[in-house]
Parts: C-alpha cells; sequence; structure tokens
C-alpha cells in the first residue's frame, strides 16, 4: 500500500501519545505537514481528557516503542476502556508475534511498525483505522488468527505468583475440563493417551488432587467458565 501525494487536510483530530520528546515533535510535525490536525500529549494516558473522542472522530496514536513496551501497552489498554469507541493504532518498534497480539488485545486497530514501514504508510493507517477498517500486515494478521486457533491454557500459580504448570501441563487442563476424553486430549495435542496420561497423573500430584472431576473443580475456580463442569457430568 502506497501514496504518491500529499493527504487533503482531514476533518478529525489525530491524538499523538508519545513518552520520547524529540520523536513525538517530529512525528507530529511531519503528520501536520500531511494536513492532519494533531493533538500532542506526552505523558500517561489516564490523565488525558475524558471528553476526548465521545463523538468518535478522531483517531489516537499511541507508540509502545520502550524497551519493554509494557508500560504503554497499558496506557493504551486503559484508553480502551474508557473510550472504546475511538480507534487506536498502536506504534511499535517490532512486530514480533507477543507484542503485535498483545497490542490487539490491548485495543488497538492499527498496527504500525517503524521498522517496517514508510511514513506514507502509517497516513493509510490512520485513514482506515478512522474509516473502521483494520489496518495491519498480512504477517501480523496471521499472528492474531493464531492466537485465537491456539489450544488454550488455564493459568495456575501459587502464592507467589510463581507457575504450577508447564504450558502443555495448562493446555491438558483446558482440554479436560472442556470435557474432552484423554483419547480426544491427544488427538487436539498430537500426543499419544499414554502421554497424555502421563500428563494428568504429574499435574494431579502437583495440584494435591486425584481425580478428573477434582481437576475440573480446581479450573473452574481459575477462571474457566461454569460450562467446563457440566461438559464432564
Amino acid at each position: 500500500m502506497t501514496t504518491n501525494g500529499a493527504f487533503s487536510p482531514m476533518q478529525f483530530s489525530v491524538l499523538l501519545v508519545d513518552s520520547k520528546p524529540i520523536e513525538h515533535q517530529l512525528l507530529a510535525g511531519a503528520l501536520r505537514h500531511q494536513g492532519f490536525e494533531v493533538l500532542s500529549h506526552n505523558t500517561e494516558v489516564s490523565a488525558l481528557s475524558l471528553g476526548f473522542g465521545t463523538s468518535g472522530a478522531g483517531v489516537i496514536i499511541v507508540s509502545c516503542a520502550r524497551a519493554s513496551g509494557d508500560s504503554d501497552m497499558s496506557a493504551l489498554r486503559s484508553f480502551h476502556i474508557s473510550h472504546p469507541l475511538v480507534p487506536k493504532i498502536a506504534m511499535l518498534e517490532s512486530d514480533d508475534r507477543e507484542t503485535v497480539v498483545k497490542a490487539f488485545r490491548s485495543g488497538a486497530r492499527g498496527i504500525f511498525c517503524l521498522a517496517e514501514a514508510s511514513f506514507s504508510l502509517l497516513c493509510q493507517c490512520i485513514l482506515q483505522v478512522q474509516q473502521g477498517e483494520i489496518s495491519a500486515s498480512t504477517q501480523q494478521l496471521n499472528y492474531l488468527l493464531d492466537s485465537v486457533c491456539q489450544v488454550p491454557g488455564v493459568r495456575v500459580v501459587d502464592a507467589s505468583g510463581q507457575h504450577l504448570l508447564t504450558y502443555r501441563e495448562e493446555q491438558v487442563v483446558a482440554l479436560v475440563a472442556d470435557g474432552l476424553t484423554n483419547r480426544d486430549v491427544a488427538s487436539e495435542l498430537g500426543l499419544s493417551e499414554h502421554t497424555v496420561k502421563k500428563y494428568l497423573f504429574r499435574i494431579f500430584d502437583k495440584l494435591g488432587i486425584s481425580n478428573r472431576v477434582e481437576l475440573v473443580l480446581y479450573a473452574v475456580h481459575h477462571g474457566l467458565p461454569q460450562t467446563a463442569l457440566a461438559a464432564t457430568a
């Protein structure tokens, strides 16, 4: 997707949230040069005026380009909770799978990677999300689809927040709680029934339980829907 000329003046505002003052000013200036009305903000999203975006006419761009991006991603998520109708773009330094999926889950409708795309593509991205579309590369969308298709897992931690089960064991717990037999679990995960039984014995030992019913109850109390219990009745 490319553009050959300057953009005509926009009829909506772009709110730019970036923690880096110099990059913030450069990007804001470039967007204004293309005809966008830019509202700049370089502090936490929680401090923004609650009045912004109530008309649904704006777009917010949040730079999630710090070393970890966690605090910026949290800001994006907080803004999405308070302003769910405002289209949002996550501006990333790298579009690895985990970061892209986290951005989508935080409310982004557009993903723009600084290292992989041109400024003209950012302008196109702004226009797309303002029009209600999703703006992302094929690879980024595949990351999202893969995350939806992944086998679910049940996060089990102790009092100190340490994981009690491995990722594969969490998958087994989720599938058993959904009512799958050992054979079905084996088929879903590409394992043998014998291996699934071994996983279950290890899970029982780690959680201090002795049978599948207790395992389902344990899973229900750790966030699975109540229908998971009925499925094994």
